[in-house]
């Protein structure tokens, strides 16, 4: 399956225009690029979508979505406002065994005696949690000085629905390790953590290569 990475560049008239102002609507402008390729049934069992994206956020000017996904993308947003760039993700990228990387996850924990899902708060809970939910399930393991919370934050907005959404989210970076590859390449395709449709999840990685001179 082949990856697709691109980024929508977006200028203030076309934020504006496409009426971007909390994480629903961005990711209605995103899903818009994209044919859904889920049949009825599928979408009921809330099978993944096949596309992740970030925001970069922006500036006076304007704002850039990263995207990917296993399709690609239209070339501009509704209305032929935004342009979006895209490449293939070459087959041997996702081969390496160090990467720098940059994700905004939603760290959330199942509570043992309700069930339910709770937050996971503060810098260091969140850097233990992500350390282990990275050599558990995403297949990659981190030094804990190789691994920095940038910074926590907590949405609110209305979905489809008009249904109220708290969404925790935290910017994480550093380096990481790969000891499963294909669970890693999963991870790299699928997402990690939740919240995936509303910006969460998408590890954004650059290989670190040893030098052979040093």
């Amino acid at each position: 399956m082949s990856l697709i990475a691109s980024v929508l560049n977006l200028d203030r008239a076309a934020v504006k225009a496409l009426r971007i102002t909390d994480p629903y609507s961005l990711h209605r402008v995103v899903y818009s690029l994209y044919p859904d390729v889920r049949d009825a049934g599928a979408k009921a069992g809330h099978a993944p979508s096949g596309i992740l994206h970030a925001d970069q956020g922006g500036d006076f000017h304007g704002r850039n979505i990263l995207l990917l996904a296993d399709r690609p993308p239209a070339a501009h947003a509704e209305g032929g406002f935004g342009e979006v760039r895209s490449k293939v993700i070459p087959i041997d990228f996702l081969g390496h065994a160090r990467y720098r990387f940059k994700v905004i996850v939603n760290p959330t924990r199942r509570d043992s005696a309700s069930g339910k899902l709770v937050s996971v708060k503060g810098r260091e809970a969140v850097a233990a949690w992500f350390a282990e939910r990275g050599l558990a399930s995403w297949g990659f393991a981190i030094s804990p000085e190789h691994l920095q919370v940038d910074r926590l934050e907590v949405l609110r907005f209305k979905d489809k629905a008009q249904r109220l959404v708290t969404l925790a989210q935290a910017h994480v970076q550093g380096q990481l390790t790969v000891t499963d590859h294909e669970q890693f390449r999963h991870s790299f395709a699928s997402g990690i953590g939740r919240g995936r449709s509303f910006g969460c999840g998408l590890l954004q990685v650059v290989p670190l290569i040893d030098n052979p001179f040093a």
